[in-house]
């Protein structure tokens, strides 16, 4: 069974960088005669992404009283049950009958979750973490349909029935853990800064001013005006990282600021950019899932621990994103569950 892939929006290809448009754009310019005294002279504009804009972002939601750790998820099942035997009344069991999961997930994250140009196919660390929960329900790593959710309509997607599931680089924090279940952390981010490799950023504390680019909807905007932040940033914020891309190849912002898994895959595609400063947030990812489905929830933190136990996590962690100057993969992350009730 090939995997399916729909869109909550239309679609826009993002394959083109800015950096071969720039390359795209010097033959014409190469080619064209000095203007004649006293003619005008025109000058091409830089064009923004589709729906980039300046946002004015609030400071971190602080933790409340009754959240004191997202991060803590449903104990899994004490016996998983066999792929293609879901619990009776089950919500897996749900699944298993449609002969599909309905995964939310992002095209444009290199290492992530991104098309594969040769195949059209959804790839990336994300995308194998929902084939081992289609494993677990069906005996097969396939059996998915792909919705591209963009980050701002994670949490909706959710909520609406629009996908069992969403895997997409999302941090558990207490604001989302109000609306949505979260399944334990698979992936420990930390939030950093990417830069032309001429720019004399070294930090957060150097960006004063400065015009950062991050995604819409993600929790990287608000950390721009957090304590470890200078000042005064000048925030845009976009659909999609590799739009955040061109917009530093066209010389529209100074900077990136974004996890580290990101800006890692953003590094990989424009050699002529660095990664600076130390990480300046904690971002756990976790899988978002329906409150009113919490059996769901344990059952795909079974699956996780099944993974950090048999070594599937290591092997995804090697193939997207590399070993460490050591050679070492790192030890997956710990899950935390919550008391039982």
């Amino acid at each position: 069974m090939h995997p399916e892939l729909t869109t909550t929006q239309p679609r826009r290809r993002r394959w083109v960088t800015g950096v071969v448009l720039a390359g795209m754009a010097l033959p014409v310019a190469a080619c064209t005669s000095p203007p004649a005294t006293g003619a005008a002279v025109v000058k091409v504009p830089d064009v923004l992404p589709a729906g980039a804009h300046v946002v004015h972002p609030s400071s971190p939601t602080q933790t409340n009283g009754s959240c004191t750790d997202p991060t803590a998820s449903f104990p899994p099942p004490a016996v998983m049950p066999p792929p293609g035997h879901m619990p009776p009344g089950s919500f897996m069991a749900q699944i298993y009958a449609r002969g599909y999961l309905m995964a939310g997930v992002d095209q444009n994250t290199y290492g992530w979750a991104f098309r594969n140009p040769n195949t059209g196919q959804p790839e990336g660390f994300d995308i194998d973490m929902l084939r081992q929960v289609s494993q677990a329900i069906f005996g097969s790593p396939d059996h998915i349909r792909y919705t591209i959710v963009p980050n701002a309509d994670r949490v909706q997607a959710v909520q609406h029935n629009q996908v069992d599931i969403v895997a997409e680089t999302m941090t558990i924090n207490c604001a989302r853990e109000q609306s949505i279940d979260f399944s334990t952390v698979y992936y420990q981010a930390g939030q950093q800064i990417l830069v032309p490799s001429s720019s004399t950023i070294t930090g957060p504390l150097d960006l004063g001013h400065k015009r950062v680019c991050a995604i819409d909807g993600s929790t990287s905007l608000d950390n721009l005006v957090g304590p470890k932040v200078a000042p005064h940033v000048v925030t845009w914020a976009v659909e999609s990282e590799t739009d955040c891309l061109v917009m530093l190849e066209q010389g529209q912002v100074d900077a990136i600021s974004t996890d580290n898994a990101i800006l890692q895959g953003l590094r990989a595609q424009d050699p002529n950019t660095k990664i600076v400063g130390d990480t300046f947030t904690q971002e756990p990812y976790g899988m978002a899932i329906s409150k009113a489905h919490p059996e769901f929830t344990a059952f795909v933190n079974g699956v996780l621990a099944n993974e950090r136990a048999d070594g599937a996590w290591a092997m995804i962690y090697a193939r997207w994103l590399g070993a460490a100057p050591n050679g070492q993969v790192p030890t997956p992350p710990a899950a935390t569950y919550r008391a039982a009730s």
